[in-house]
């Protein structure tokens, strides 16, 4: 197994810090608590750390992954288009429980968020690029609340898992919702109703 850091005041930065190191390292995958779930996150232009997410969580690769990133409105770096709906959305509802899907510049979409949990949020200041992020559990399987029940799901380890507790009972994931058009359509059903 990995490393397994359990988050504490004491040892908030450090934990912060070293998740931000291992995340920098070619084909890392890191397994954190977010407000809604336990995720997996990995720099989102690692391929094989992409690839490595879906095979830990056996899904299918043609679903993408959403993205978090310190600041939404970076994301026009990576090719986003954020006018209109995604940046209505974003100024509203960013950071909390939704993800936001927006056209990307060469076509198709993407999916981001900023988890309104404060180790992710201190992490993603540390770091100067997105990470791809996906629920830790199998496909298909109910969401994991607490560390213990990720890495018992995972087809597979991870080189670092944060255990910040359990998620409050009743914790939903997040909203999704496509911004590609001209109102916003409801995805997936979440904590943030339209």
């Amino acid at each position: 197994m990995g490393r397994l850091l359990k988050l504490s005041p004491e040892n908030f930065e450090s934990t912060v810090t070293a998740t931000a190191e291992t995340l920098k390292q070619p084909g890392s995958v890191v397994l954190l608590p977010t407000e809604t779930v336990y995720g997996l996150v990995c720099r989102a232009e690692d391929r094989a750390a992409v690839n490595r997410i879906y095979a830990l969580k056996d899904r299918d690769s043609t679903k993408p992954l959403a993205w978090f990133i310190a600041d939404w409105r970076k994301l026009g770096h990576f090719g986003v288009r954020l006018e209109g709906l995604p940046t209505e959305l974003a100024e509203k509802y960013c950071p909390g429980p939704i993800t936001i899907i927006a056209p990307c510049m060469g076509g198709g979409t993407i999916g981001f968020r900023i988890p309104d949990h404060p180790f992710v949020l201190a992490l993603l200041q540390q770091l100067d690029f997105p990470l791809a992020s996906t629920s830790a559990n199998l496909s298909g399987h109910p969401n994991a609340m607490t560390v213990a029940a990720a890495l018992a799901e995972l087809a597979g380890e991870v080189p670092l898992a944060i255990d910040a507790g359990a998620i409050p009972p009743g914790a939903l994931a997040s909203t999704v919702v496509d911004a590609t058009g001209s109102v916003p359509r409801v995805l997936r059903r979440g904590p943030i109703k339209f």
